[in-house]
């Protein structure tokens, strides 16, 4: 896809949230700095923003007691800045967001999707700024049949829930930085649940817009999640033995 004609002109800002720990990962280390080959899954998570030309500054929001960080290789480069998240994903965000200009438009992207590319990076910045008023986020099409579990018995069957109108959000997620800060903000004040950033825009009224993206943009959350990201690294032709 070709950039729109003032897309040189943008300023990108990214936030990494890496404070998490991975609980449903079963491993003795957070999740993003499991290695796949000679790299952690942050070092390429990191290395595909850094690599995206329109990205001036990284922030990398970290777990305040992470021993870790200070030994990967891009620990010091120069686009990457380091500051400390809270209990959970909405408050490391907005620590990220905090040390950034209002005007600019940020990208907050999952530091355990490795896999994610130039060109659905591309594809999403295009879209947004082609409408400026929502932001927008990646995204893909549910495809299984999903089922809906019942209040009393979580292991049985409710109903079936139509699949035409739902999607899987992904990351990155683009936003205005002054208003994602602020939406952000209040719905953490009134106690809202935030799950990703394009939920404390939709409850300040927005409508952020959906970009499909490819399907190997996965989050690694489980064990066997990191043999499939293996495999997608190694055929996009990034991954380091």
């Amino acid at each position: 896809m070709s950039m729109i004609n003032n897309l040189e002109k943008t300023k990108l800002m990214a936030i990494v949230p890496a404070a998490g720990i991975g609980t449903r990962m079963n491993s003795p280390i957070a999740k993003q700095y499991i290695k796949l080959g000679s790299l952690t899954v942050l070092e390429y998570t990191l290395d595909k923003l850094l690599t995206f030309p329109l990205i001036e500054k990284i922030i990398v929001v970290l777990h305040p007691n992470d021993s870790y960080f200070q030994n990967l290789s891009v620990s010091n480069h120069k686009k990457i800045h380091i500051t400390y998240g809270g209990e959970n994903r909405s408050d490391s965000v907005l620590a990220g967001l905090k040390l950034l200009d209002n005007h600019n438009w940020v990208l907050v992207h999952d530091a355990a999707r490795p896999c994610i590319l130039h060109s659905d990076i591309n594809k999403l910045v295009n879209q947004v700024l082609i409408d400026e008023q929502n932001g927008g986020i990646l995204a893909t099409k549910v495809t299984d049949t999903i089922k809906r579990s019942s209040i009393d018995k979580k292991n049985y069957i409710a109903e079936t829930c139509d699949r035409s109108l739902l999607w899987a959000a992904a990351t990155p997620q683009m936003f205005n930085v002054q208003e994602l800060r602020d939406n952000l903000s209040r719905a953490i004040t009134l106690g809202l649940t935030i799950t990703d950033e394009a939920s404390a825009m939709e409850l300040a009224g927005k409508f952020p817009k959906l970009i499909e993206c490819r399907r190997d943009n996965i989050k690694i959350t489980r064990q066997e999640d990191l043999a499939l990201a293996a495999f997608f690294l190694k055929e996009q032709g990034y991954y380091q033995e």
